[in-house]
């Protein structure tokens, strides 16, 4: 029964996968991400961004029932809203920026505001460019002694 459940499971994934336009971003906990989802309003639909914190993401990709939290500030008020990460609805997620946290639940910003609040961000990008730097000093050193 389990292995009928995960294959319809693994099924169900490949063709979302296959039949979306967009790629699903690597995100996890503390990445702010920007979510584009389609609200149907009477007769018209737009899409509409919802930008904030991953502080949750239960089961893992290959999961169809996958899904993930986010949270924002609007107007001084917490708003969290969970969405399926295999939904239709979905149009599109951007990863603003990736977020060093030492948890995978983030439900402790939930009490708290303001400067209290941030999460602090990856900068992976610094270590490239001292490696590119220290590169050209040696061949600066090289070609002067040469």
């Amino acid at each position: 029964m389990k292995t009928i459940l995960a294959d319809f499971a693994k099924e169900q994934v490949k063709k979302i996968k296959e039949s979306r336009s967009f790629e699903i971003p690597k995100f996890s906990a503390g990445d702010t991400v920007s979510v584009k989802y389609k609200i149907t309003e009477g007769g018209a639909s737009r899409i509409q961004a919802f930008n904030g914190v991953v502080i949750a993401r239960t089961k893992s990709e290959e999961n169809y029932a996958a899904t993930f939290t986010v949270r924002k500030l609007s107007s001084g008020i917490g708003v969290e809203r969970k969405f399926t990460l295999y939904s239709p609805l979905i149009s599109g997620i951007e990863v603003l920026k990736y977020g060093a946290v030492r948890r995978a639940k983030l439900y402790y910003l939930r009490s708290l505001t303001g400067k209290a609040s941030r999460i602090k961000e990856k900068l992976d990008f610094l270590d490239h460019k001292l490696g590119e730097k220290e590169a050209s000093a040696e061949k600066v050193l090289n070609s002067e002694n040469s």
